[in-house]
């Protein structure tokens, strides 16, 4: 059987976490993604048309979405309600934990699937 992994764990490895005051824009509706982003520490609001849609908590991943679709824009823009730590996983990183951790790319899968169908509700 295999053991469950926590995918913000993946996120505590890289060199060094992001931090982000509150308030601070971590990235904006059509910028271009080449992260996408764990919480080790903190909140994070998503807005979407000028309306929180989500608050992200410690524990959970954002920003996913930049590196599953071809064209890497952002749909949202990401504001650090607390300060925050983020741990990130640019393109290369994430493709190799989703080859090499089957149950990180269920994760990522599940995260990304659950936000979709709350926003089905929101807008």
């Amino acid at each position: 059987m295999l053991k469950p992994v926590k995918t913000v764990e993946l996120y505590q490895k890289p060199p060094s976490p992001k931090t982000y005051a509150a308030g601070e824009v971590i990235f904006k509706t059509g910028e271009l993604g080449e992260v996408m982003y764990g919480v080790i520490k903190g909140e994070v609001d998503i807005w979407i048309n000028d309306k929180v849609v989500e608050t992200i908590q410690t524990g959970d991943i954002f920003g996913e979405g930049a590196l599953v679709h071809e064209d890497h824009k952002r749909a949202s823009t990401a504001i650090a309600k607390t300060d925050c730590q983020l741990g990130f996983l640019d393109r290369e990183h994430f493709l190799f934990a989703v080859q090499q951790t089957p149950m990180f790319a269920l994760e990522v899968m599940r995260s990304y699937s659950d936000r979709l169908r709350r926003l089905k509700y929101l807008l």
